[in-house]
């Protein structure tokens, strides 16, 4: 089976996918007040496109795709899209991201069509504060969709927190109480700078340094740390003694971890984004749409996986992508 390796030697085997640019939530790090989806009908990757694109992918390597948003379980169709990229020669995990809100109503569904597991959006306990972040969100409903999760038997179940200075860091301690009772894991994730939205978040950052010591702290040095497989995430992991829980923090900003990346993006408009801190991207959607043969096709995602850059410039050049929206990406 062929391989991506970029021209830094790293083998790019993950693809997250983005099937919508919309969601039910407006956390305000994550898009402007002001932004609103512009996404037509024909503008957005269709089965056949989504099917098309990820057979190339799975040929040269692709083994994990993350199913992303927006909000994933407002696309029409979510389910089929979960079982034909299940079913696709190659492709042996197929993880959603979601805020949770409607998954209750797809947990069972989804599982049946491919999803193995899931990573939850969450990012506080407190109803009114979660309301206030999220813009409107239902904590209540959200947990039962955590629980919905729990009972088809997608594991690991993974609960990710956007860690945020004056907001939300003095729940680090009981959001792990939360997940060490539900027996699933948990992630602590550093602001970044994506959009004018994730810039004046900055002013909220709390480092990993910040994060791991108060965690370390409340769990009185019980922690082992986890080696990650090849098409792992980025978080540095842990193991909760004496629970089924794990513990991780994502860095991006003040330890970045560049150097292992893995993974490349598809937009929900077919644009293949190569790193988020770049504005370099390819229309894929364009290419399986015109008279390219799939070898051309492959040669395209060839040459641009050789554009990936070293290193995002987060410390640097904050800027640099403020014009593109997480919500537009798929984190």
């Amino acid at each position: 089976m062929s391989k991506l390796i970029d021209k830094f030697g790293r083998e790019i085997n993950y693809l997250r996918l983005s099937v919508t640019e919309h969601c039910n939530y407006r956390c305000f790090y994550c898009r402007d007040d002001e932004h609103k989806p512009n996404c037509k009908r024909k503008d957005i990757l269709s089965y056949e496109d989504i099917e098309k694109i990820v057979q190339l992918f799975a040929q040269l390597g692709i083994t994990k795709v993350r199913l992303t948003g927006g909000e994933p379980l407002l696309r029409r169709g979510i389910s089929k899209i979960a079982k034909l990229v299940s079913r696709i020669d190659g492709i042996d995990d197929v993880p959603l991201s979601t805020n949770a809100h409607l998954l209750e109503k797809f947990a069972k569904k989804l599982y049946q069509n491919g999803i193995n597991r899931v990573n939850i959006s969450i990012d506080s306990l407190i109803p009114k504060r979660f309301e206030e972040i999220t813009h409107g969100g239902d904590l209540i409903q959200v947990t039962k969709g955590i629980d919905a999760a729990i009972q088809t038997g997608m594991a690991p179940i993974k609960i990710n927190v956007v860690t945020m200075r004056g907001v939300n860091d003095d729940e680090i301690e009981s959001m792990i109480d939360f997940v060490v009772s539900k027996g699933i894991d948990i992630r602590f994730i550093e602001t970044m700078p994506i959009g004018l939205s994730g810039i004046k978040a900055l002013t909220q950052h709390i480092s990993e340094k910040n994060i791991f010591a108060k965690i370390n702290k409340h769990l009185n040095n019980q922690l082992t740390p986890i080696a990650s497989n090849k098409t792992a995430g980025p978080a540095h992991n842990f193991k909760i003694k004496d629970t089924n829980s794990t513990v991780g923090i994502i860095s991006a900003v003040s330890n970045y971890f560049c150097q292992t990346c893995n993974r490349v993006r598809l937009s929900t408009k077919g644009d293949l984004i190569l790193c988020l801190g770049q504005e370099d991207s390819i229309s894929l959607k364009d290419a399986v749409r015109s008279n390219l043969t799939d070898e051309e096709i492959k040669c395209m995602i060839l040459n641009a996986i050789n554009k990936k850059p070293e290193k995002h410039e987060f410390n640097s050049v904050i800027d640099n992508i403020s014009n593109r929206q997480m919500v537009e990406i798929g984190g």
